[in-house]
């Protein structure tokens, strides 16, 4: 999934928009995307300026937006220009090391469960094979035509 096909399915943008593409995915399952760090991220002016590093909330959001991904991908029927897949909650956050300008974050989601229309995933995101950060995210689909 290239970065327009993203940009079909997410309604985020610059600076906000934290999946660069899609490299693997299996429809119910899982989802593997990059997320390209670099110096020019408006964060790293204030986070920090003497060693830039991402923020960890940031990280939990690329997992977001990569289970939207695995969410609207696997049930395109559900997909409309008036509904948004929401982040609903988080579990179970750790962060294990930072993510500074350079790195490469391989971002992996797993469904889990979906019940009554809140979906359940694993996600981990990874830099050269090490866990920089994991956590229990919660997501579900709101419509806002009204």
């Amino acid at each position: 999934m290239d970065i327009h096909k993203v940009l079909s399915l997410l309604p985020h943008r610059y600076p906000f928009l934290l999946i660069d593409k899609v490299i693997d995915y299996e429809k119910d399952s899982y989802l593997q995307a990059i997320k390209n760090v670099t110096y020019n991220e408006p964060y790293f002016n204030g986070h920090f300026p003497i060693r830039p590093v991402m923020p960890g909330v940031l990280i939990v959001e690329a997992m977001a937006q990569a289970t939207g991904l695995l969410a609207m991908e696997s049930n395109p029927e559900s997909v409309s220009e008036t509904s948004i897949y929401l982040f609903v909650g988080i579990d179970k956050a750790r962060f294990k090391r930072q993510v500074e300008p350079g790195d490469q974050l391989l971002i992996e989601v797993k469904q889990k469960v979906v019940k009554r229309g809140i979906g359940f995933f694993s996600g981990t995101a990874k830099v050269d094979g090490k866990i920089a950060a994991s956590a229990e995210i919660m997501c579900t689909s709101r419509d806002f035509s009204d």
